[in-house]
């Protein structure tokens, strides 16, 4: 994918441990609350413990559904399993996405250092933390000569760090999602790679720049790492930044819904 923008140098973290981080990050963007180490409050899971958790999903699916009949009349078995699909890929998509993007350190995405709490009523994950001290970042990194760091080279390095911690976590998460459900792998790592996508999307948008959040989405996703579905479908449209969704969440089939999504790939021409 080609852009015509020009690259504008991300800023750097100072002296800043990752807790630090997490902290400015925290008040830069409101999608989701974004904490480090396990909060001492109810509710809150890590991600390691959902996916070995046989009913996990289930329980948060019969949660969403509760949540769809309120709001539509309505809960679809595939809706319940695209909502909570594009919900748990978020969770390491767009806390990677955050640091990448803004500090240019890629945290442990593993199961068992992330964590989030939903919210209520509408049970998408509110709250976010990272448990964790590790990273990865550049040399220019003042936490660059700690044990706990992996150092990268330079950007596409530490792009490739943040895409294979990202496809880690979210291979778990389709080898256990995909028998509680009637979605395909690829339906689910198409998923994924919009999840990936949008994130760093966002993490511009909320710096201000969605130019260069696209900027990262395409060094991220390059042209379509396997087992992702795609490169970034970052583009602008009359002057506006948008994307092109692989994967559906399957809202249109609520009756009394606002139909298919703007980016879904059902009313949107591959190019």
């Amino acid at each position: 994918m080609t852009l015509d923008y020009s690259i504008r140098p991300a800023a750097r973290s100072g002296h800043r441990t990752l807790p630090e981080s997490l902290s400015v990050l925290n008040g830069r963007q409101d999608r989701v609350e974004v904490r480090y180490g396990l909060p001492a409050e109810p509710g809150w899971v890590t991600c390691g413990s959902v996916l070995a958790t046989p009913d996990a999903f289930g329980r948060w699916r019969a949660s969403l559904a509760r949540w769809l009949r309120d709001q539509y009349d309505d809960a679809p078995d595939q809706t319940t399993a695209g909502y909570v699909m594009t919900w748990y890929l978020g969770v390491p998509a767009y806390v990677g996405a955050l640091l990448f993007h803004h500090e240019r350190r890629v945290p442990s995405l593993r199961p068992a250092d992330l964590a989030f709490r939903t919210a209520y009523p509408r049970p998408h994950p509110g709250s976010v933390a990272v448990l964790s001290p590790a990273f990865a970042c550049l040399p220019d990194d003042p936490a660059a000569g700690r044990p706990d760091v992996v150092v990268a080279p330079d950007d596409a390095a530490l792009a490739a760090i943040l895409r294979g911690r990202f496809i880690a976590h979210a291979k778990r998460f389709v080898d256990v999602y995909a028998p509680q459900v009637r979605l395909g792998r690829r339906t689910l790592w198409a998923a994924a790679t919009d999840a990936l996508d949008s994130a760093l999307w966002q993490a511009g948008r909320c710096g201000g720049d969605a130019g260069a959040g696209a900027l990262d989405a395409a060094l991220v996703l390059e042209d379509g790492v396997k087992p992702l579905t795609s490169g970034s479908t970052m583009r602008t449209v009359d002057g506006e930044w948008t994307r092109r969704r692989e994967s559906c969440c399957f809202h249109y089939l609520l009756e009394r819904g606002e139909g298919a999504c703007g980016t879904c790939p059902r009313v949107l021409p591959r190019r």
